[in-house]
Order: C-alpha cells, then sequence, then structure tokens
C-alpha cells in the first residue's frame, strides 16, 4: 500500500481515492477527488477498456489533477475529481453497472458530482441521476446544460483564435490549414465552427465513418493514424485521447500551434519546454478545453445558455494572459497556466 500511497503523492497529493467493485454488474471503478479547496471536485466520468489497473489508476490520477487546475484557472467554485470505470462501453455498459457506480459517487455525499465523458453519453448520465443527485451535466429539459460538447468546442475555438493572433498577428480562420486528431462529439462539432469560419480541414479518426462525414459537410481531406502528427499546418488540434505529444510524436510535428480539447495531451510538462524550443505555441489544454466544464458549473445555480456562452469565450482573454506571462516570466505557456491555477488554489485554501 505504500507505493500506492507513493503514486498518489507524485500525482499531485489527492485528497481520496475511492476503489469500486460490484461483482454481480461487473462494476470495476475508480473515483479520484484531488482538492475540494475552491469547492466540490466536479469531472467527468470515463468508461475505457484500459490495459491494466495500473493504467486506470494513472488516466484518473491526471484526469482529476487538470480538472482542479481547469476549474481554479477558469474561476470557478469547484474542486478537481474524476471517474473512471475500467470496461468497454460498447460490450460492458449495463444499467445495473451504471447504477452501482452511482452508488459509490452517493457515498461520497457531494465531494465529488459526475457528469459524462468519453464512453459515457447523456443516457447514462440519466441512469446515474435515477440512483443519486450528485450529477451534472443531465438534460436541458430537466434543467441541467445538457451535451457539453458544443460549448466545450466552443471554448477551443475562441482559444484558438488567441493562438492565430499571436502567432500570425490576426485571429482570422481565412484560409488557415487545422488538422483534428479525433472526429467525436467535441472534434466534429469543432470541425463545423472551423469550416464555417473559413479554415481548411484534414481530420483523423479510428472511426471511418466520422471521417467520411467530415469530408462530405466541410471538405475535409483524410488523414490515417500517425500521418497526422506530420501533416503542414497552422494548427494541430488534438481532440481524442491525451499523452500523444511526447518526444517520439514532437519530431513529426510540422504545425505552428498545438490547440485541442484532449485532455493531457502533453506527456509531461517538460514536453512544453520542447515545444518552446520548436517554435511552436501551446495553448495548455485544461485551459482551452474549459467549455464543458464551464457551461456545466453554469447550471448548478440555474442554466441560462447565453450567459455560459459568454463566460466560455473568456477562455480567450485567457489565453492571452497565459502567453503574456510566458513571455514575462520566460517561462512555457503550460508553466504559465499553472501558476495562475495555483495562484488562485493558494489564495482560496481553507484556514
Amino acid at each position: 500500500m505504500m507505493d500506492l500511497f507513493e503514486r498518489i503523492k507524485q500525482e499531485g497529493g489527492h485528497e481520496q481515492l475511492l476503489v469500486c467493485s460490484d461483482a454481480s454488474s461487473g462494476l470495476k471503478a475508480l473515483i479520484a477527488v484531488h482538492d475540494t479547496t475552491l469547492g466540490p471536485a466536479l469531472g467527468g466520468c470515463r468508461m475505457w477498456p484500459y490495459a491494466s489497473f495500473e493504467a486506470a489508476l494513472s488516466d484518473v490520477l491526471r484526469l482529476s489533477r487538470a480538472m482542479t487546475y481547469k476549474a481554479a484557472v477558469s474561476d470557478l467554485p469547484l474542486g478537481g475529481g474524476k471517474s473512471v470505470i475500467w470496461g468497454d462501453a460498447a460490450k460492458d455498459k449495463s444499467k445495473d453497472l451504471l447504477e452501482a457506480f452511482a452508488s459509490y459517487v452517493d457515498s461520497l455525499g457531494g465531494r465529488y458530482i459526475v457528469a459524462e465523458d468519453v464512453g459515457i453519453s447523456l443516457e447514462d448520465i440519466e441512469w446515474v441521476r435515477e440512483k443519486t443527485s450528485y450529477v451534472a451535466g443531465f438534460s436541458v429539459k430537466d434543467g441541467g446544460s445538457g451535451d457539453p460538447s458544443p460549448a466545450t468546442a466552443h471554448g477551443v475555438f475562441c482559444g484558438m483564435k488567441a493562438c492565430l493572433e499571436e502567432v500570425y498577428g490576426k485571429s482570422s480562420f481565412e484560409g488557415k490549414r487545422v488538422a483534428i486528431q479525433g472526429m467525436g462529439k467535441v472534434g466534429s462539432a469543432l470541425a463545423k465552427l472551423l469550416h464555417e469560419a473559413g479554415a481548411s480541414l484534414y481530420v483523423s479518426d479510428i472511426d471511418p465513418e466520422l471521417v467520411a462525414n467530415a469530408i462530405r459537410d466541410y471538405g475535409a481531406d483524410p488523414i490515417h493514424g500517425h500521418e497526422v502528427y506530420r501533416v503542414d499546418c497552422d494548427i494541430f488540434a488534438p481532440c481524442a485521447l491525451g499523452g500523444i505529444i511526447n518526444e517520439r510524436s514532437i519530431e513529426s510535428l510540422s504545425c505552428r500551434i498545438i490547440a485541442g480539447s484532449a485532455n493531457n495531451q502533453l506527456k509531461d510538462l517538460e514536453i512544453a519546454s520542447v515545444l518552446d524550443e520548436r517554435n511552436i505555441l501551446y495553448a495548455p489544454d485544461y485551459v482551452l478545453n474549459a467549455g464543458g466544464l464551464i457551461n456545466i458549473a453554469e447550471a448548478l445555480e440555474g442554466y441560462d445558455q447565453e450567459r455560459a456562452y459568454q463566460k466560455i469565450s473568456k477562455i480567450y482573454d485567457r489565453m492571452k494572459t497565459i502567453f503574456a506571462l510566458s513571455k514575462t516570466e520566460s517561462i512555457s505557456t503550460g508553466r504559465a497556466a499553472d501558476l495562475l491555477a495555483e495562484k488562485r488554489l493558494k489564495a482560496g485554501k481553507r484556514v
């Protein structure tokens, strides 16, 4: 057990890690509460067929820490948490499994509020909501904020404008080339916004139907597998899973900007400095993709979409602040984002 405690310490000193098991439904899940300094820990539930317990643990610890920083830098009264269900959403998911998971969420008494993530749909969240009230991001008709994907895409789009202005002197997408890795709900919503703004698109996804849709709807060029890293483009937008910017992939990059919706895009923070050295502007992912969280947080006190999207649009301003701090302090944009988040966490520390 000391190894586990040491691992938690290395990943940011989480307040709580709950191991969830239910033999009858086949549930195997982890809930990580990273920090509740600023409020209850809010974060989505991801269902994924992890290769091992270690892989699931690593994911939930890193994702929950990122949620703390995302909420802090976005000036939200929330802490950071995350949950993962170990299994294949296409084969292993059932109402019984989700209800068993919901019981564990409920046992935390509001320290953790769950929402959807990869492998968990709006319908799944409705099932969870039948067993616990500590749920966010449910349907609009019931007073929730609905699917967070469009809000996330809107925030990424706004942040991209700040990136373009930083690199090219103006925020226009006209004639700019954007390579999107991952055409799920956020990637597809982002592609629509970029197409309407005049960008040329290159798209990659493991699902050929999603790629075909982008070709049909937006005139996108299809890219296969790892070739997406080599595309000569203005913006590379990772919108799938994390950890894809590492020592190996960075050598293939032919972009000026990395700005996408995926969580934990960098293998580690040191990669941000390497990107600086290669003259590639990195938009810190947890700042750029905060639109979904901001949208969900808005619903906690009565949802108003116009008000929510006004707050999401401020991601542009946060990016400008981060770029300025990066220059002033001669640090990477990734480190600059962390400093802003840590400043708010320190100011909000409980006595």
